[in-house]
C-alpha cells in the first residue's frame, strides 16, 4: 500500500477505535426543533454549538428523513473529537447565493459519516452557470467544504446535484475519504468530484465519483496525496491542475493514483497546466495499475492548457514537471490519441517514465497513437500505441 496510505489507515483506525470505545454525547438535531420537510439551519447550528462545546466525544445526529438547509458554516475548534453522523437527507435551496452551502471550519479529530445524502439541487444553476465559457465565471455555491480540518475520516455520505464542486478540501491535514458518493449528470457544469488545493495527506479510498467535471482535481499545494480505488465516470477523468493560472500558486508533489478505473470520461489521467504562468513546480506523482473503459484521450500532460483561449498560447508554461509515472495502465481510448505528452519549451519535462501500457483505440480509423512533444520519457515493457518518438 506504500506509507502514506498506510498513515491514512492508522488515522481510520485510531478514530474507529476511539468512536467504539468510549460512549460519545449525542445532540439529535430533532431535541433542537428539527422536523422533517422543514428547515433546519438553526436546529443543526445550535447542536453543532452544543456538541462542539462539550468536552469528551460528542455525536451530532440528523436521523431518516428529509431536511431543508440554507448555507451554514460548522465552526471550530471543538473542545474534543466530533462527529456529524447524518442519515437522512439534507436539500440546499434551489436558488441561493454565495459559495458555500454546508462548511466545516478549523475542527481537529472530525468525523462526518452516515448513509444520508447532501443535495444540492443545482439544476437551475447549472443552467446559469457561464464557467464552461468564463474562466473568471461568478463561483456558485459548493456542496461540501472543509476549511483547515486535521486528523479526519469522511466516509459512507453522498453528494448529489452540486451547483458547483461537490467537495472542496483547503488548507487540510491528514483527512481520509472512503466510500463516499458523488453523483451529477454529465452535462452539469464545473462540478468537480473532490477539489484538493494546499491540504498535505488526502486520501481517497474506494469511492464512487460520477459527475460533469474532474472526479478528482489537485489544486497547487496538494502534497502528499494518495487517489485509490476510485471508481470515475462520467466525469472529465483524474487531473492535476490546472496549475499556474494565478500568481503565489505553491508546489505540487507526491501524488499517487492508484488501482482506479474509468469508464466513459472525457479524459484519462493528466496533469495540466497554463501557458504564460509564474514559476511553479509539480513532482512526483505516479499513476498505477488503471484501467480505461472507453476513455477519451487516456493519457495526458498539458502544458498548454488554455480551454476558452483566453490566454497567450504562444508564451511556454513555466511549471516545471518531473519524476512522473505511468505504469500498467491499460484499456480501451474513445479518441485516437491515446497518450499525448505535450511539455513546455520552457521547462521541458524530465524523468517521465510510461511501463507496460496498452491501450486501444475504439475506432475504426487505425490503431492508437502517441503524441509527444518536449519530452524524453523512459520506455519500457509492453508500449501499445508504440513509444513515441521525440518532437522539438
Amino acid at each position: 500500500m506504500g506509507l502514506r496510505l498506510d498513515i491514512a489507515m492508522i488515522l481510520m483506525l485510531f478514530l474507529l477505535k476511539s468512536t467504539g470505545n468510549v460512549q460519545a454525547s449525542i445532540f439529535d438535531v430533532k431535541q433542537y426543533g428539527a422536523k422533517a420537510n422543514a428547515d433546519i439551519t438553526q436546529a443543526l447550528t445550535k447542536a453543532w454549538k452544543a456538541a462542539c462545546a462539550s468536552t469528551g466525544q460528542s455525536k451530532v445526529v440528523v436521523p431518516g428523513g428529509t431536511y431543508k438547509l440554507g448555507a451554514v458554516p460548522l465552526e471550530g475548534p471543538c473542545k474534543g473529537p466530533i462527529e456529524l453522523q447524518v442519515i437522512g437527507t439534507l436539500q440546499a435551496p434551489e436558488q441561493q447565493s454565495g459559495d458555500s452551502w454546508v462548511s466545516f471550519n478549523h475542527v481537529d479529530f472530525f468525523t462526518l459519516s452516515g448513509s444520508g445524502t447532501f443535495d444540492g439541487q443545482g439544476k437551475i444553476a447549472w443552467g446559469q452557470s457561464e464557467c464552461s465559457k468564463n474562466k473568471y465565471c461568478k463561483q456558485l455555491p459548493i456542496n461540501i467544504r472543509f476549511n483547515f480540518i486535521t486528523n479526519a475520516i469522511i466516509r459512507d455520505i453522498t453528494s448529489l446535484d452540486s451547483k458547483e464542486f461537490h467537495i472542496n478540501v483547503l488548507g487540510c491535514k491528514n483527512v481520509t475519504f472512503q466510500h463516499v458518493t458523488i453523483k451529477a449528470p454529465e452535462t452539469s457544469v464545473n462540478t468537480d468530484g473532490i477539489h484538493i488545493g494546499r491540504s498535505t495527506g488526502i486520501h481517497i479510498i474506494d469511492t464512487n465519483i460520477g459527475t460533469g467535471d474532474d472526479c478528482v482535481s489537485l489544486g497547487d499545494g496538494s502534497r502528499d496525496i494518495t487517489v485509490e480505488k476510485v471508481n470515475c465516470g462520467p466525469g472529465h477523468g483524474i487531473s492535476i491542475g490546472s496549475l499556474g493560472k494565478f500568481p503565489n500558486e505553491e508546489p505540487v508533489s507526491g501524488v499517487k493514483v492508484i488501482g482506479c478505473t474509468l469508464t466513459n470520461t472525457m479524459t484519462g489521467v493528466r496533469i495540466k497546466t497554463w501557458p504564460a504562468s509564474p514559476t511553479g513546480s509539480a513532482s512526483d506523482m505516479h499513476f498505477e495499475d488503471i484501467i480505461m473503459n472507453n476513455v477519451g484521450n487516456p493519457i495526458i500532460i498539458d502544458q498548454v492548457y488554455c480551454p476558452w483561449n483566453q490566454c497567450q498560447a504562444k508564451i511556454p508554461s513555466r511549471i516545471k514537471i518531473s519524476n512522473v509515472s505511468f505504469i500498467n495502465i491499460r484499456g480501451t481510448s474513445k479518441f485516437q490519441e491515446a497518450v499525448k505528452l505535450v511539455c513546455s519549451k520552457g521547462v521541458p519535462c524530465e524523468k517521465v517514465e510510461l511501463r507496460d501500457i496498452d491501450l486501444k483505440y475504439n475506432g475504426h480509423d487505425g490503431s492508437s497513437t502517441y503524441h509527444c512533444i518536449n519530452v524524453k520519457p523512459t520506455i519500457s515493457g509492453k508500449q501499445n500505441p508504440p513509444a513515441c518518438t521525440v518532437k522539438a
